[in-house]
Parts: structure tokens; C-alpha cells; sequence
């Protein structure tokens, strides 16, 4: 059974991968923004978000900002070092600080639709209807695991108790277009490699039509 989720707020940013300097922000929100908003809400093994359809109900606008941040990262193997026993990694913001512009949505208003698979993961007590309730209840109190956010923990998301009202779309014609959906990591005896998998969505009447699909683009038309 789909779910219609609607969110807000101030700022949003997408970041395409495409631009290393500075960060520009996908036209919308992605279908992978999407799933981990849903999942900051709730989530349990033994499920699985899909989103279905991204509802677009305030007009596009850009605008830029500059921020502060830092030049460098802390290595994941400085931090496994750390924990068991090593120097602890040091970073000195005063000293590696810079700004860096970004092309970033401004105020977002968006309904997601979704729906959940189970996995098998789930305990033999889960059900769809349990999972669906807990969701519920918690969107109807305000409840999340961590703050829900437009791509990044600067942008926080809006979003208001119980259930959204459907929609009313903007009028736009249609496009398409396909962006990251997610990387994936494939380990073998000597080495790893990742690669990207890519999502294909229309936009028509106000709303971005999702699929896994390259070749589904007509069918969404």
C-alpha cells in the first residue's frame, strides 16, 4: 500500500556528481534523498522503501549561498586506528577552513509516494500492516530517528503531522532525465571495485514518475 509523505522547507541540495568544485543541486529531489528521508522516520531490517512518485508543488528556484568548510577528511582508517588504541585523528578547522559556494534549491515543497517490501530480515512476528502503523503513528507525532533532511544536515525537512492531503500540481511539461541512484560495492579476493546504477524519471504535470529502468521512459508517458 502507497504512502503519501509531504515534506518542506528552506533550502535544499542535491548534489550533482558531476561538479567536484563547488556544489550545485539537482533541479528536484532525488529518489535516493527520498528513501533516506522516509527511513530517518523509520526504519527496521526487516524492510524496504520504494518510491514510487515525487510530487513537485512549489515552482524551482535556485539560489546561492557560501559556506564554510574544511579542505580535509578524516580517513575511515584513522578512526579504526583510533578505536583500537591508535593516536586519535586530528582535524584543525581554523587552519584547513575555506568557503565554497553552492547552487542550492530554495524554499522545496514536495509529496513523496512510497511503498515498503518486506525482506528477509524480518522476524517471523513482522507484518506490512505492523511496519505501516508504526510508520503512522510516528509521522502523526512528529517522531524520527535522526532529523530528516534535504540532502544535506544544514537543510533540515519540514513536515506536518498526520497524513498529507493528495496534491495539486503545477502545470509543466513533461521531462526526463536519469541521475545517481545509488553506488554499489562489489568485493572480490583481491580487490573491490564500485560502480553507479542510474534511476530514469519523467516529469509531467508537476510530478517525477520514478523507475529503475533505462528503457521505461516511454511506458511513463
Amino acid at each position: 500500500m502507497s504512502m503519501l509523505i509531504e515534506v518542506w522547507g528552506d533550502y535544499a541540495c542535491f548534489s550533482r556528481p558531476e561538479m567536484k568544485t563547488e556544489r550545485v543541486s539537482y533541479d528536484i529531489i532525488t529518489p535516493s534523498a527520498a528513501r533516506g528521508l522516509v527511513e530517518a522516520i523509520y526504519w527496521h531490517p526487516g524492510m524496504k522503501y520504494h518510491i514510487d512518485r515525487i510530487y513537485l508543488l512549489n515552482p524551482v528556484r535556485f539560489t546561492n549561498i557560501r559556506r564554510n568548510e574544511v579542505k580535509s577528511t578524516l580517513l575511515s582508517s584513522a578512526a579504526l586506528s583510533a578505536a583500537k588504541g591508535g593516536a586519535a585523528p586530528v582535524l584543525y578547522t581554523s587552519a584547513d577552513i575555506q568557503q565554497r559556494a553552492a547552487l542550492v534549491l530554495q524554499d522545496v515543497h514536495y509529496v513523496i509516494e512510497c511503498h515498503f517490501t518486506m525482506t528477509d530480515k524480518a522476524a517471523p512476528g513482522d507484518n506490512p500492516g505492523k511496519f505501516q502503523d508504526i510508520l503512522r503513528r510516528r509521522l502523526r507525532k512528529g517522531q524520527c530517528y535522526h532529523q530528516p533532511c534535504f540532502g544535506c544536515r544544514e537543510v533540515p525537512a519540514n513536515g506536518p503531522p498526520g497524513s498529507p492531503s493528495l496534491p495539486c500540481p503545477s502545470r509543466r511539461t513533461w521531462a526526463s532525465c536519469s541521475m545517481t541512484w545509488t553506488t554499489r560495492t562489489r568485493k572480490t579476493s583481491s580487490l573491490s571495485s564500485s560502480g553507479q546504477s542510474w534511476w530514469t524519471a519523467c516529469w509531467t504535470a508537476g510530478m517525477w514518475r520514478c523507475s529503475h529502468d533505462p528503457a521505461s521512459i516511454d511506458r511513463l508517458l
